[in-house]
């Protein structure tokens, strides 16, 4: 398991590596082909700031040779917002006063149509809190079943599960599981994390190995970024997690994102560190050129800008028209949301935009057939 793994990786000595990487440390990771851990360190340093345009070139140039000039677009949709943690970051947390709300499977399904009304969305994330007594795993099983007919590819981002429930879920048409991990600094995890199973370090960081041994086809990754100081070292530390399952787990695809902190309505907390848009270009086009496969999304959390700049530029999934609350499409779209959007642009503006900078938007890139094919394959 990775947290095995994670104990002999030291976030203080990562930190000091990364502040001490140099220019030559830099030229030498632009010119290898293919990069490990030490090169992604030394691009996302300080001694790559300078190094900006040469680094946003080379993620544009793998990006096109991977991907095309494409972007995957999807669409979440939050069933549930009852939750038992705690986190402090969270609208969500079991503490906030506020109403909780749970679809029924029929709620559920309405949305799912006021969804197909908005755009030609194929890629549904199904999202919950953290409340396995009310909303578990049956119930997300009944969501994904209602949804089958709408969507070609299911995704959940959910709490963490069993080996056995993940497998359980890929019967009722689950395709992909994304998961955060918000921090890998186990010393700090509780204090953002103090009650509730997403306190268990080693649960949710195994999640990933868990997914993996279930044959989930697709896994996503990610660290909340402004959530620890040493944000660079929490996304180096996503960056050995992936090397780590991509070669124990070498038939899954993967995909990471950075969430940046945004605004919620949860008093008292407010994020150690702001990372700024030429930060956050930075780690995108490292990622891109530390691995040239790896799915790079951005959600609506970003601004408008932002996303338009970075469509060519490395970035390859997308979603729009996001609503961060339960039933936020039909049942209760003036429900309390998660965070606040930041780019509220329609479905067809979204499209429109990327068309116009030559990115041809892709809604549907996966189907169920395909997993016979991998399967007579194998």
């Amino acid at each position: 398991m990775f947290s095995d793994e994670i104990k002999n990786i030291s976030w203080d000595e990562t930190t000091q590596k990364i502040a001490s990487k140099t220019s030559f440390d830099v030229r030498r990771a632009l010119a290898k082909d293919h990069c490990d851990v030490e090169d992604f360190m030394a691009l996302i340093s300080p001694a790559a700031e300078p190094f900006l345009e040469q680094m946003a070139q080379l993620s544009q140039k793998y990006t096109r040779e991977r991907f095309g000039k494409t972007m995957s677009m999807f669409i979440p949709l939050y069933i549930t917002n009852s939750c038992c943690n705690s986190c402090i970051y969270c609208a969500f947390h079991r503490e906030n006063p506020m109403e909780r709300t749970i679809l029924s499977i029929d709620q559920c399904e309405d949305e799912y149509k006021a969804i197909k009304k908005l755009g030609p969305f194929e890629n549904l994330l199904i999202v919950t809190g953290e409340n396995p007594a009310k909303a578990g795993t049956d119930y997300i099983a009944a969501a994904l079943d209602r949804a089958k007919p709408y969507f070609s590819n299911l995704k959940i981002e959910v709490m963490p599960l069993s080996t056995e429930d993940y497998a359980l879920l890929t019967h009722h048409g689950l395709n992909g599981v994304i998961c955060f991990q918000e921090t890998y600094n186990a010393a700090n995890y509780n204090i953002y994390h103090p009650r509730g199973m997403k306190s268990k370090y080693e649960w949710r960081v195994n999640a990933f190995d868990r997914m993996g041994m279930a044959g989930v086809h697709s896994i996503g990754m990610g660290v909340l970024l402004g959530l620890e100081k040493e944000w660079k070292t929490d996304v180096t530390m996503m960056a050995y997690h992936l090397r780590y399952l991509q070669k124990k787990y070498w038939r899954t695809k993967y995909s990471v994102n950075f969430p940046r902190m945004r605004p919620a309505q949860n008093e008292g907390f407010q994020p150690n560190c702001l990372v700024n848009d030429r930060q956050l270009a930075q780690v995108t086009f490292a990622m891109r050129i530390f691995d040239h496969d790896v799915d790079i999304s951005y959600s609506t959390r970003e601004p408008e800008f932002i996303r338009n700049n970075m469509c060519t530029l490395g970035v390859t999934t997308m979603s729009a028209a996001s609503r961060v609350n339960p039933g936020g499409y039909y049942t209760y779209p003036q429900a309390l949301e998660q965070f606040s959007v930041n780019d509220d642009r329609t479905v067809e503006e979204i499209a429109q935009s990327l068309r116009d900078r030559g990115i041809e938007p892709v809604w549907k890139d996966w189907d169920g057939s395909f997993d016979h094919i991998n399967m007579s394959l194998s």
